[in-house]
């Protein structure tokens, strides 16, 4: 049977820390999880996660200011609706992983397993910062999976990254006490410089490394950006007992 990832795939994963697969994912399916989405959204079908909450900077200052009740994430998209599952199980998606883990996937669920909404006007930019601050694993090595559900690009808020970051070593001095790296350190300008857009249409993935340093800009467009995102791990690569990263459980999947 032929690999769904060539050599020459796996390669550019390792080296650069990501890959994009185009139209992966067909238009209709896309459409159904965007029709989901917006009711979700309009009926603020729990558990969220609210702009003003995270409190980013240039978020709203409370939930009753204006704008206060910006959704940033609709939370545990896999229970949410069935077009969501299947997208995490996909068996193209499956697939690759398993030849970049070397080994069976699981599916996390208490990291991302979201469908991020980023707003006009009250969407806020995201500095740069890796996945793996969030978690707690034996090895960094996880793999997040985003697709887009729509143009994103640097008008909408699309996501940039540093090619090679996850393969270096970053000094405790150049992070912020939120694992970001800060932007007054001039190492860091040196990163920042180096950052790419990771431009994506409708049904465009994108699988990129936990440790892959990476940002988002604001949305200036007058549409919703929305965006699916799971992490994975090799079966081998277990959580860490009593972290939030043991306690949702995770699915054994099988392409």
């Amino acid at each position: 049977m032929e690999l769904p990832l060539s050599v020459t795939q796996i390669e550019e994963f390792r080296d650069r820390g990501y890959l994009v697969f185009r139209n992966m994912v067909p238009a209709l399916a896309c459409e159904l999880m965007l029709s989901v989405t917006q009711q979700q959204l309009h009926a603020a079908q729990p558990p969220l996660e609210y702009e003003a909450v995270l409190g980013y900077p240039g978020a709203p200052a409370s939930l009753d200011a204006p704008g206060g009740r910006t959704v940033r994430r609709l939370r545990d998209a896999y229970r949410r609706h069935e077009c969501f599952r299947l997208f995490a199980e996909d068996r193209q998606v499956v697939a690759r992983l398993e030849q970049l883990f070397g080994e069976p996937v699981r599916l996390n669920l208490a990291h991302h397993n979201s469908v991020m909404t980023k707003h006009p006007n009250f969407g806020t930019a995201t500095g740069w910062h890796r996945d793996i601050r969030y978690w707690s694993f034996a090895s960094s090595d996880l793999i997040s999976v985003w697709l887009a559900l729509g143009t994103e690009n640097a008008a909408s808020g699309g996501l940039k990254v540093i090619p090679g970051s996850h393969r270096m070593t970053i000094l405790p001095a150049q992070l912020d006490e939120l694992d970001f790296l800060r932007p007054d350190n001039a190492d860091n300008q040196k990163l920042f410089a180096q950052g790419i857009p990771v431009e994506l249409n409708k049904g465009d993935v994108l699988f990129f490394h936990s440790r892959l340093f990476h940002s988002a800009g604001r949305n200036t467009t007058p549409a919703i950006k929305t965006s699916v995102v799971f992490a994975y791990h090799g079966e081998s690569n277990q959580p860490t007992a009593g972290t939030r990263s043991a306690a949702a459980g995770e699915v054994a999947l099988r392409a």
